[in-house]
């Protein structure tokens, strides 16, 4: 477990079953909450949630889904607060990453933790690896357009730091497909962050197999990722791991559709003068509406697997079980 300041120490409730499994070298995956609170509407948001939980179960592991309630972080949630956050009325649940945690802990009510305040609450749990859907990552507009006389936002998630400084591996569908994803990755490369795409070479496009991005490293199977993966947080190097799943076959999106509706809600979004914290959910709305909500069954799909995939590295590191 992490050497936390004691105010941050007394704000952590680790839940029996996962302090028992911890405590007995069993491999745990953390879960996040924003995937319930912001992600998907009920009851949609409550049965991926349990769905994951179940797949990680599934896979040998323990799963912890984590969040923030009335200024606690929950390492492990219950029946009824899943569902008080999948139901609570949109605009009630408040975001928490790195830069507004310790908000979210000043003050009563529901926070869901994004990728970075998972990764920060997993490690200081002693979890060492989390599932999600896709990380946030360097926006398109983020560093400027050529020849366009937008000036650059520098809009970058907090993900891609919180991976260049906290020991978790993260299993996801790789960036969300509406980022950059050469630049997220190149992001990652300076960062010293590992992104490993399993069964193939490129990275997954989020709703699609591929995002036509090559992988820093790529591995055969799910065996060989955690293979990297235990020996990589075993080194004590510092920082995270990226390990890259595509989605299912049989739900995933041709990547040519995903390339060209990404690209219309792109330039709509443009067109309407959408930007800042609303751009993300309104892009995703849109690409669902574009697609007849196959984008949706994909998402939910590639987090369900993610999790299993997580499940089962976090089983292996756990037992030191890298090689087979």
């Amino acid at each position: 477990m992490a050497t936390l300041d004691p105010m941050f120490q007394d704000r952590l409730v680790i839940r029996p079953e996962i302090a028992a499994a911890l405590a007995d070298g069993q491999g745990v995956v953390a879960l996040e909450s924003t995937l319930i609170s912001h992600g998907l509407p009920y009851p949609a948001n409550l049965e991926v949630a349990l769905a994951s939980e179940a797949a990680v179960r599934e896979s040998g592991a323990v799963p912890a889904t984590i969040a923030v309630m009335d200024g606690r972080v929950l390492v492990g949630m219950t029946s009824s607060e899943l569902e008080a956050f999948a139901t609570a009325p949109a605009g009630s649940v408040q975001k928490a990453s790195r830069p507004s945690l310790s908000a979210a802990l000043s003050l009563p009510g529901l926070a869901a933790t994004t990728v970075s305040a998972t990764m920060i609450a997993a490690h200081a749990a002693g979890i060492a690896v989390h599932a999600t859907g896709g990380i946030g990552g360097v926006h398109r507009v983020a560093l400027g357009v050529p020849g366009s006389p937008v000036a650059p936002t520098f809009d970058i998630s907090s993900d891609l730091e919180e991976l260049g400084r906290t020991p978790v591996a993260v299993v996801c569908a790789g960036p969300k497909a509406i980022l950059d994803v050469a630049a997220t990755l190149e992001y990652l490369e300076t960062r010293g962050v590992p992104v490993i795409a399993v069964g193939q070479e490129d990275v997954p496009g989020f709703y699609a197999r591929s995002s036509g991005v090559r992988a820093h490293q790529s591995v055969p199977d799910i065996a060989a990722a955690a293979y990297q993966v235990g020996h990589a947080l075993a080194m004590g190097l510092g920082g995270g791991i990226l390990v890259c799943v595509p989605p299912p076959a049989d739900l995933a999106l041709p990547d040519d559709q995903v390339h060209a509706v990404v690209e219309q809600a792109v330039h709509e979004a443009d067109a309407a003068g959408i930007g800042g914290p609303a751009l993300t959910p309104w892009l995703l709305a849109r690409i669902a509406t574009l697609t007849d909500g196959a984008s949706v069954r994909a998402n939910t799909a590639l987090i369900v697997n993610d999790a299993r995939v997580a499940g089962e590295i976090a089983r292996r590191v756990a037992a030191g079980d890298f090689a087979n």
